[in-house]
């Protein structure tokens, strides 16, 4: 049971140590484009 126990912190450790570096290494930054649309008004 103790064995078990200490996977278990252990997968959880390195879980959360995974997920930081990815937060910190990983680039989510969106891919940015301009985007223009002809508009028009009708105006009486």
């Amino acid at each position: 049971m103790l064995r078990l126990l200490k996977v278990l912190v252990f997968l959880v450790v390195v879980g959360f140590v995974g997920l930081v570096g990815f937060a910190y290494l990983g680039d989510l930054t969106p891919d940015q484009t301009v985007v223009s649309e002809s508009l028009t008004l009708d105006v009486d």
